[in-house]
């Protein structure tokens, strides 16, 4: 019954290319995404500061993601990845958004705690954006670091909509007191595109340490599963892709990233994924974590791979020691050679990009741990348990939280936890399917406290992920009132039913 991360992707991706691309003509895209040196900004960039406002109109347009392939997305300003957002910690901004299409719109801040009517779930209450509508946002940026936004609208069976679609873009939120010990920062958006549905098999999660997998966990799981498949049920859907992108470009297709020996190069990477887990690695070089979900880690540390579940942001220093031309790119090669990659060009280095798989490693949130530290005692523990009911939505595999699949019909459902202002509350995950789940909280930070069994402290994230059969527990502090959504960061599975809300009592 399981299948091997290669194989599920090689399947996946060959379902993906049966669909093959919209083709229009339109406009050549390009990597707007790069700021040449610290504290001196490009004057291409689209993000640019103008008095800590942007405009932003949501519309469909042509996106070209490679020569002669030409894609029709909903996007934030014509672009893929929307204009890069550029705001000061504590000072208040105002963003307009228009939108251009026939649908209302929700406009999600990802990683920032504001307050439920800027926040843009509509499950928390946030207003629409309506369709041919326009509204003003006024709210003050935080916390501080590597943020993104994008569309919150349900996608279910369209893939046209929701995640699915180019509506995501990054935002950096400036500290008050920025280290600003890098030459150039380069940030950088991972997105598949041309997505269609297929039967799908298991995936592996062998990238993570540790990969211990809790037995009465696996057993529920998998008795669940046989007993599904032994009543002539098809494993579930899931989503392949025709085309791979970095910064909205297919791996040759794109400008390189331009690098001069001895740089220090602050690479912010998002993965912008409807629902694929990304790696990303460059040949010869390491990566020095310095921040994880935009919020600084306590014990950086260097690795040759960094692994980002749907929604994870890594921001990390590579030193630029490596003369050459090379790929960089993700481990999977089918992947890679179907557009998830970009090229890094050293200054008088001419040539074809050279690519070679990086030492065999595994991914492992404990690494960037405040070392010998535990987290303290939480005021509460709110036990969840993850369930997979195969196929059992026309077809789609219906996600549960204690058992209660999130309404698909009903936009605001009611909360299932309840919280009070100040109190420390601890969420401890049981995962009882084999997926990873990358578990996101909006409004709020949390403290990654267990880690597949490994006691941790000190990494703050908003996003984590959840291994297939493991345990995860995070801690929270309730300093921002107002119901707040806990949902899987795949969009075919909060689509069907993993999601659930916290109010405030």
């Amino acid at each position: 019954m399981k299948t091997s991360l290669k194989s599920r992707r090689q399947f996946l991706k060959t379902a993906g290319m049966t669909a093959g691309a919209l083709l229009l003509p339109g406009q050549a895209g390009s990597n707007q995404t790069e700021t040449p040196m610290r504290h001196r900004r490009s004057p291409s960039l689209l993000g640019e500061l103008q008095g800590a406002n942007y405009t932003l109109r949501i519309q469909t347009a042509p996106v070209e993601i490679a020569k002669n392939k030409i894609v029709s997305l909903t996007t934030y300003n014509g672009q893929f990845p929307g204009p890069l957002l550029r705001f000061k910690e504590g000072q208040e901004a105002i963003v307009y958004v228009h939108n251009e299409t026939d649908v209302p719109e929700q406009l999600h801040w990802h990683g920032q705690t504001l307050p439920t009517e800027v926040d843009g779930a509509a499950e928390e209450g946030t207003p629409y954006i309506p369709a041919h509508g326009k509204r003003r946002i006024v709210f003050t940026p935080g916390p501080a670091g590597l943020r993104f936004y994008h569309t919150h609208n349900r996608a279910g069976a369209d893939l046209y909509a929701g995640q699915y679609g180019g509506e995501v873009g990054p935002v950096y939120i400036e500290s008050k007191n920025e280290p600003g010990n890098y030459d150039r920062e380069v940030f950088l958006v991972l997105k598949e595109f041309e997505p269609t549905f297929s039967r799908g098999g298991d995936m592996a999660m062998d990238f993570l340490s540790p990969a211990t997998k809790v037995k009465a966990l696996e057993e529920q799981g998998e008795t669940a599963m046989k007993a599904s498949l032994a009543k002539g049920m098809p494993h579930g859907y899931e989503v392949g892709y025709g085309s791979f992108t970095i910064n909205g470009r297919m791996l040759h297709h794109g400008e390189p990233v331009r690098v001069n020996q001895g740089e220090r190069v602050l690479f912010h990477v998002v993965n912008g994924s409807a629902t694929e887990i990304r790696s990303l690695a460059l040949p010869g070089h390491s990566f020095h974590v310095v921040a994880l979900d935009g919020n600084p880690v306590p014990n950086p540390a260097n690795v040759p791979v960094l692994w980002l579940g749907t929604a994870e942001r890594v921001s990390a220093i590579v030193q630029m020691n490596h003369p050459g031309v090379w790929i960089m790119g993700d481990t999977a090669d089918d992947d890679r050679r179907h557009g998830m990659g970009i090229v890094v060009e050293y200054a008088g280095h001419k040539g074809k990009p050279l690519w070679t798989a990086p030492p065999h490693s595994r991914w492992n949130y404990s690494y960037f741990a405040k070392p010998g530290a535990t987290a303290p005692a939480p005021d509460e523990t709110f036990e969840m348990i993850f369930r997979k009911d195969n196929a059992a939505e026309e077809g789609f595999n219906r996600w549960t939280i204690n058992g209660v699949a999130y309404p698909m019909a009903n936009e605001m459902a009611p909360a299932q936890f309840h919280l009070k202002q100040g109190k420390r509350y601890r969420i401890r995950m049981r995962n009882a399917s084999d997926d990873i789940h990358p578990i996101h909280l909006h409004r709020h930070s949390f403290e990654l406290t267990n880690w597949a069994g490994t006691p941790t402290a000190g990494i703050l994230k908003d996003v984590v992920m959840v291994g297939g059969y493991q345990e995860v527990a995070v801690d929270f502090v309730a300093n921002n009132p107002g119901l707040t959504l806990f949902h899987c960061h795949q969009q075919l599975h909060m689509d069907y039913g993993f999601m659930t809300l916290f109010d405030y009592v």
